[in-house]
């Protein structure tokens, strides 16, 4: 068995934790122990987060171009380096990994300042702007959705697919078994870590209109965001279908699991969980992402024929509606998806970047990596 210590950092939400989640359970397998840096969002998160520390690092990002905010922020990431690099002083890791995120650049400048082998995931299609900043640092970059093939950094970059956690591996192994006729049709509706509000009044619009029939079979799970929670809840109490509606549920990969249909946004992770559990997917991508294009993301699996995308200036109740009620109606439709969307998925993903992870602190180069496995 291996031994030493991974230093994890990731930002506070579940697209940065949950794929760094993945990673420090197969690093645990490996003998490793592993050590988490964030910052205080993540409490929600950290629950099963197989840390055997979690530390929290002073972070900021230049969100404002006001004078005072921006020596706030420098003077935040100033503390954050200090701290990150007394913490590295300490621990000695083997390596520091980055899940991106702007509680990422403390922690990996310091590792990149002390020679500390280091590497970043980046789980998008686009680079955020945290792994943008750290890309020419680091020895290696690994992508959920890059390519490898081409780009600035390509020749440190390897495709690795974005890990899963353990409870999605688990679901995975559940086969999609499609509603038909008279029985119920249960829907999945969530958009991120806090829920979307633009879901809480367009799907239960969108369900007000299907026809009694439809409407009979439908059993809905909504993630809705806590001021919009009772108002999604009364909605569909009126309509008389049954629903759960929640700011946040800690079983989402169990839900995914059960879920017939699964109306979404398209963060990496939601996009790589749904395509390992193999589920058919409306993907609807956030408009206003300011460090990828969530469409791109989910690009593979509607090229397989896994999912659809549409644009959320384009869908409107009516047409939801339809798309919904089409679901319904052909259900052999929705069991080639749910193949297709399968067919996309990494669940190796997480051994894969645990190989990466183990090159690098070896000292290992990515073109020695590349060479090995080819």
């Amino acid at each position: 068995m291996a031994s030493g210590i991974i230093l994890l950092a990731a930002g506070g939400t579940g697209g940065h934790l949950f794929p760094a989640e993945a990673l420090g359970h197969e690093l645990k397998a490996r003998g490793y122990a592993v050590h988490l840096v964030t910052d205080r969002r993540a409490e929600r998160f950290a629950g099963s987060f197989p840390a055997d520390e979690i530390h929290v690092v002073p972070s900021a990002t230049f969100g404002s171009k006001n004078p005072i905010a921006m020596l706030r922020t420098a003077w935040a990431l100033w503390t954050g380096l200090r701290a990150a690099r007394r913490l590295i002083g300490r621990l000695k890791p083997a390596a520091v990994i980055g899940f991106g995120g702007y509680p990422t650049v403390p922690p990996l400048l310091a590792a990149t300042s002390m020679g500390v082998p280091s590497l970043i995931h980046e789980q998008n299609a686009v680079m955020g702007r945290a792994n943008k900043a750290l890309a020419s640092r680091v020895q290696a970059i690994a992508g959920g959705f890059l390519p490898d093939d081409h780009g600035a950094h390509a020749a440190k970059t390897v495709t690795t697919g974005n890990p899963v956690r353990p409870a999605v591996l688990q679901a995975a192994g559940s086969p999609y078994l499609a509603s038909r006729s008279s029985e119920e049709f249960r829907l999945l509706v969530f958009g991120g870590s806090q829920g979307a509000q633009f879901f809480s009044s367009a799907v239960p619009a969108a369900i007000a209109r299907l026809d009694g029939v439809d409407r009979s079979r439908l059993r809905v799970t909504q993630q809705a965001r806590a001021e919009d929670h009772q108002a999604v809840a009364d909605h569909y109490r009126a309509l008389q279908v049954p629903a759960e509606v929640s700011p946040f549920f800690a079983d989402m990969a169990e839900r995914l699991r059960l879920a017939h249909l699964v109306i979404c946004r398209s963060g990496a992770s939601t996009v790589s969980e749904v395509a390992v559990i193999g589920r058919p997917a409306i993907f609807v991508p956030y408009p206003h992402a300011l460090d990828h294009d969530q469409a791109a993301n989910a690009a593979a699996l509607v090229e397989r024929g896994g999912a659809e995308v549409v644009a959320q200036s384009e869908l409107s109740p009516e047409r939801l509606t339809q798309m919904i009620s089409s679901a319904m109606k052909v259900p052999e439709r929705l069991e080639t998806m749910a193949a297709a969307a399968r067919q996309a998925g990494h669940p190796d993903a997480s051994a894969l970047l645990a190989d990466l992870v183990v090159a690098i602190s070896e000292r290992k180069s990515v073109a020695e990596f590349k060479g090995v496995r080819s």
